[in-house]
């Protein structure tokens, strides 16, 4: 049986247990009075659960506060010993979520994910502790920003996570009482309906980013862009990769995010840079392990890198 699994994750007092407290108290959480829920809290903040107030009687907590104790066995054996059907958990803010993800059992899955910010705070996290807010941000389904001010420069936010992710919704709670969800366009640098996509140098991360979170609108589309060639012994015969340094939010995460070509490796060295423009083909591909963009080539050019080789998200 699958265990969906609801994260809510942010930095301590960020309104995690707040927004938990209530959605417990929701009957409406409670249709299939078949669930048992596990609530699993990996940091202990000001706010508390109260039981007594909660719309099921079917709802056990628990605490693990040792990050040595976060592992598929110990996980599992909570969920049996109540017979939980979902699980929701309060995360450490600084711990990485990939830790998590890890010391899940096999057969539990995120079905949603919420960062909790406190926007009075979130700046001086962001220049002190960015890999961490990164962290937080890059999987969300929806970014919360409470204790806003009613002045609060909401531009100034929305660029905080649109720097991260495109694919979260944001939601604003001020300190008035008022609350609102984001409605700022936030449109790419290139044009995706172009008959030719071209990319400017610093749009790549955009771009490759776009590819994950909205693959099917770039089946049958063309692309131009400046990559560098990847080639190794375990791709298929004729293909290779083409892509750039990315950074997230520090040096330590720079990782080679590129994308695989089906043909032309002939004309193409590894390590070289050079301009492409492919076609592209949504489909299962060995190389990515699953669905994604496959690369037909069109024409590729060496070229000279680019003034600053690491791609970024501005």
């Amino acid at each position: 049986m699958d265990i969906p699994v609801y994260l809510f994750t942010g930095f301590l007092d960020a309104g995690k247990t707040k927004f938990l407290q209530e959605t417990l108290c929701d009957k409406s959480f409670f249709d299939d009075k078949r669930d048992k829920t596990l609530v699993i809290q990996f940091e202990e903040g000001e706010e508390e659960l109260y039981p007594k107030t909660f719309a099921s009687n079917d709802i056990y907590i628990e605490q693990i506060d040792d990050k040595k104790k976060m592992n598929p066995d110990k996980l599992e054996a909570l969920r049996a010993k109540y017979k939980a059907t979902r699980v929701m958990i309060e995360y450490n803010g600084m711990w990485l979520i990939s830790e998590l993800v890890q010391a899940l059992p096999e057969n539990w899955f995120i079905c949603q994910e919420m960062s909790f910010n406190d926007a009075s705070l979130i700046e001086v996290y962001n220049a002190n502790i960015r890999n961490l807010v990164v962290d937080k941000f890059t999987g969300a389904d929806m970014v919360v920003f409470n204790r806003c001010a009613p002045d609060e420069d909401i531009q100034k936010l929305h660029k905080l996570v649109r720097g991260v992710t495109r694919r979260a919704e944001i939601f604003y709670e001020k300190t008035n009482g008022q609350a609102a969800y984001d409605d700022i366009e936030d449109p790419l640098p290139f044009d995706v309906n172009a008959p030719i996509i071209t990319v400017e140098d610093r749009d790549y991360a955009l771009l490759y980013r776009d590819f994950a979170e909205n693959t099917s609108q770039y089946d049958g589309k063309t692309v131009s862009f400046k990559g560098m060639v990847s080639k190794t012994p375990q791709l298929p015969k004729g293909g290779f990769i083409i892509g750039r340094p990315v950074m997230t939010c520090c040096v330590e995460d720079i990782r080679f995010s590129g994308l695989y070509c089906e043909n032309g490796a002939e004309n193409a060295e590894s390590d070289k840079w050079y301009d492409i423009t492919a076609k592209i083909s949504i489909k299962n591909c060995r190389v990515y392990g699953r669905k994604g963009p496959v690369l037909s080539v069109i024409s590729i050019k060496p070229t000279e890198a680019p003034a600053d080789p690491v791609a970024t998200f501005y």
